[in-house]
């Protein structure tokens, strides 16, 4: 029988599923991995520890099946950047998170220097910390001796799908693909290449970066003393263009959002881009195609979503578990007046406020436990709506129907206000997990496991969230809230 590993490392832990040709998953397997906050706004990973528990789970995974694979899929955080020695593999420094925001005095110098137009023509992006490459330039300023070693050829850069394959090649490998390439700023979206503009901006030896492949191709195969078999690996997309593909999400208009660590909506646009770049709020980012090739979307990030919910459970120690905050939040009518905006990394789409802070507004004496945690779940829905806006006025599409997916899609009482705040069905798949279906099935494709999209997506099925009312006094004060979280950072 076919089957497809598929790697799903995130933020907060790694996933591994085994998915059998008819779409049934077979096995599961999961850890979470140590975070690092070394200073305030700095987010790091140990990369030698993630690879080691994704690849206990991935073994876990197939162990469990019972099946040897016949491809592997991987998928990943995406801005995440890992310097490693190539001839060792060992990490040369702690890798710099998504969430990390240790640049945005760097990305101020850049906008002003340069300009926003020449990185959004470029890129499609914005100058933010959160994107690739002022991460690699702090690594090459701060870690000694880095600069001679990058340019030497010892030591390689690259997201984590790359760091990834490298290992479970044995070395052999330096890849990536499109969509992770396209979250850098050093690549041009329209060229699809590393430019060498941007790379001279930053100082990044084009050496040091990886080969970029499309996110439906055989790369390389894992080593067999990695998995103890010798597997092709034959899917690579970043976490959210792959959740997009596992939607079935392929098709201009169509869209999705991810309900995980943050929030992310994507919406296909199509295979070519407008001369001029969005100026929306939201970002064009390079997704795949019905065959797994280089296509276009537009993308908001919300960066606190899922994780006010962890930083709830773990941070202030209001719940136990995070399943818990449904019940919480259907004990009350309403939050009593309370709002929570989860900037606790900034702010991301459509504001791109780096300074920005977690604020909460609106305690009183009568506040409670119950009202903190649902003013967090109602957070994830208000800024959905406001990423969606953006992308309807970039767009001009209307959208009837959102997908959704993602650890907190689970949450039966989040979907429905998030439906009925947008005005629009939500659909939800019955394994929620697509980020890893999607990376499944790009491998899946490439290897002939599934003819094509469709007969990938046949074996799911949805369950509908159909909008009964309006939230529209609720969306006009977490619009003030947001306001007052703008202030403090001094950004109106």
């Amino acid at each position: 029988m076919s089957a497809v590993l598929s790697i799903d490392q995130g933020t907060t832990g790694t996933t591994a599923l085994v998915l059998s040709g008819d779409g049934r998953v077979l096995s599961r397997a999961y850890s979470e991995f140590t975070q690092h906050y070394p200073q305030p706004g700095w987010v790091e990973h140990d990369a030698e520890e993630l690879w080691k528990v994704t690849i206990r789970v991935a073994k876990d995974a197939v162990e469990r099946a019972g099946e040897v694979p016949t491809a592997v899929g991987i998928t990943n955080q995406r801005e995440t950047v890992v310097a490693w020695d190539r001839t060792t593999g060992a990490p040369v420094h702690r890798a710099l998170v998504w969430q990390d925001r240790r640049t945005a005095e760097r990305c101020r110098q850049l906008q002003t220097e340069l300009g926003d137009d020449f990185i959004a023509a470029r890129t499609g992006l914005v100058w933010d910390p959160y994107f690739s490459a002022t991460k690699i330039e702090w690594l090459l300023r701060e870690v000694p001796d880095l600069r001679h070693k990058v340019e030497s050829g010892d030591v390689a850069f690259g997201t984590i799908d790359s760091w990834l394959i490298h290992r479970l090649t044995g070395g052999a490998v330096h890849v990536t693909d499109h969509t992770n390439a396209s979250r850098t700023l050093l690549y041009d979206i329209r060229r699809q290449r590393w430019d060498d503009e941007l790379l001279a901006v930053f100082g990044v030896p084009v050496q040091s970066l990886p080969e970029i492949k499309n996110s439906s191709e055989v790369v390389g195969t894992t080593s067999g003393d990695v998995l103890g078999h010798e597997i092709p690996i034959a899917g690579n997309a970043g976490d959210q263009q792959a959740a997009l593909f596992g939607q079935g999400c392929v098709e201009a208009g169509s869209a999705k959002c991810t309900y995980g660590t943050g929030a992310f909506l994507l919406m296909q646009i199509g295979t070519t881009l407008d001369e001029e770049p969005t100026r929306t709020g939201v970002l064009t980012t390079v997704s795949c195609d019905a065959e797994g090739r280089p296509a276009y979307a537009l993308e908001g990030s919300v960066f606190i979503a899922g994780a006010a919910i962890q930083w709830l459970r773990d941070g202030l120690g209001l719940l136990e578990t995070a399943p818990e905050s449904e019940g919480l939040a259907r004990s009350v009518e309403s939050t009593g007046g309370v709002y929570f905006v989860p900037a606790l990394v900034g702010l991301g789409a459509p504001y791109w406020e780096a300074e920005a802070r977690g604020t909460i507004v609106g305690l009183t004496r009568g506040t409670e436990r119950a009202h903190l945690v649902r003013a967090a779940l109602e957070s994830m829905a208000f800024s959905t709506r406001e990423v969606l806006e953006a992308m309807v006025s970039a767009s001009g599409v209307r959208l009837t129907e959102l997908k959704v997916d993602g650890g907190a899609s689970a949450n039966d009482w989040l979907m429905q206000y998030q439906a009925d705040l947008l005005g629009v069905r939500l659909s939800r798949p019955d394994v929620i997990e697509t980020t890893a279906l999607g990376a499944a099935g790009l491998a899946g494709l490439a290897t002939g496991i599934w003819a094509d999209v469709g007969a990938f997506t046949a074996t799911r099925h949805y369950h509908s969230f159909e909008h009964d009312t309006t939230r529209e006094a609720d969306f006009e004060g977490w619009k003030r809230a947001v306001n007052a979280a703008l202030h403090w950072a001094g950004s109106q």
